[in-house]
């Protein structure tokens, strides 16, 4: 079991990665092209999985390969088509109650697949997280957008199922070596329907390829190492609750930068998700062992 200490430090560094996705919603809607939701997901992956490939220079073994590529459509392919779709159709924070579901939903896996009773304190925290996401929103006065909300919500049921299976399959991979196949693969597979759905690229202004460069490097590379690090080491509820800090960055970020509105309830919403993640992760740590006498 690990120690407090390096429990901690793992919580934080995976915590960075949400923060980081929570950019995804500015930097989409203000310095990318409209209207390319699969292009914008394969320059996001592909060019990060194909730099992280070269430099591990590792080539999985046969035996891995179908789990490989079934995390890399979860994980990545399906994942990042969804986010994209619900990114150019709903303002920033609109997708965070459906969001907020992935806790209870890694649960339900649980309990379904391993039959693992959830503890009280953890499924109290992760009701509180919906219920704190449904008062930001109200609060807030967004307006819906049902593709959207679909993407958002298939999002949701895609990342849940892509972290349990990572868990429960783990890999023999290094991590570098794991997150560049997964993000390379996952690339491949949008990259057809960008091709074929979606217009070529315009001449791009020094705000889009700013805009992509840091998708790709901060968004894709840097967050899915830390991200799937986390996978490796954390309780799976507790990751999923991690991803609540998105939709509550994304929200922040769009009233600091455009001044979209937030009221008093929000904030109170904002409290209750911060709380119910921090409950998720302290309800979520292993049990000390007791020792017999």
């Amino acid at each position: 079991m690990p120690s407090s200490p390096a429990l901690l430090r793992d919580t934080l560094l995976t915590a960075i990665v949400p923060l980081i996705w929570g950019s995804t919603y500015l930097v989409t809607s203000q310095w990318l092209p409209p209207a390319l939701p699969f292009t914008a997901a394969v320059l996001r992956v592909l060019p990060a999985g194909l730099l992280l490939l070269l430099w591990v220079r590792h080539l999985p073994q046969r035996q891995e390969w179908p789990r490989l590529l079934v995390l890399a459509l979860l994980n990545i392919g399906a994942f990042q088509a969804l986010l994209f779709i619900a990114a150019y159709r709903l303002p920033g924070g609109i997708a965070a109650l459906l969001g907020a579901l992935q806790p209870l939903l890694m649960l339900l896996l649980l309990w379904l697949a391993e039959r693992q009773t959830p503890r009280p304190l953890v499924l109290l925290a992760a009701l509180a997280g919906i219920g704190g996401m449904a008062l930001m929103l109200n609060a807030s006065g967004q307006q819906w957008d049902m593709l959207g909300v679909a993407a958002a919500a298939a999002g949701a049921v895609v990342m849940a199922l892509g972290i349990y299976l990572a868990r429960r399959w783990g890999s023999s991979l290094p991590l570098l070596a794991l997150t560049g196949w997964q993000l390379a693969l996952g690339g491949l597979m949008l990259l057809p329907l960008s091709l074929w759905l979606e217009p070529p690229l315009p001449v791009l202004s020094a705000a889009n390829m700013l805009g992509y460069g840091y998708l790709s490097l901060a968004g894709a590379l840097l967050a899915y190492v830390l991200w799937f690090r986390g996978v490796r080491r954390l309780p799976p509820v507790a990751v999923t609750a991690l991803s609540l800090l998105s939709p509550v960055t994304a929200l922040m970020l769009g009233w600091l930068w455009l001044g979209q509105s937030l009221h008093g309830w929000s904030f109170v919403g904002m409290a209750t998700v911060l709380a119910s993640v921090l409950c998720v992760q302290l309800g979520s740590m292993p049990r000390p062992v007791r020792q017999k006498s």
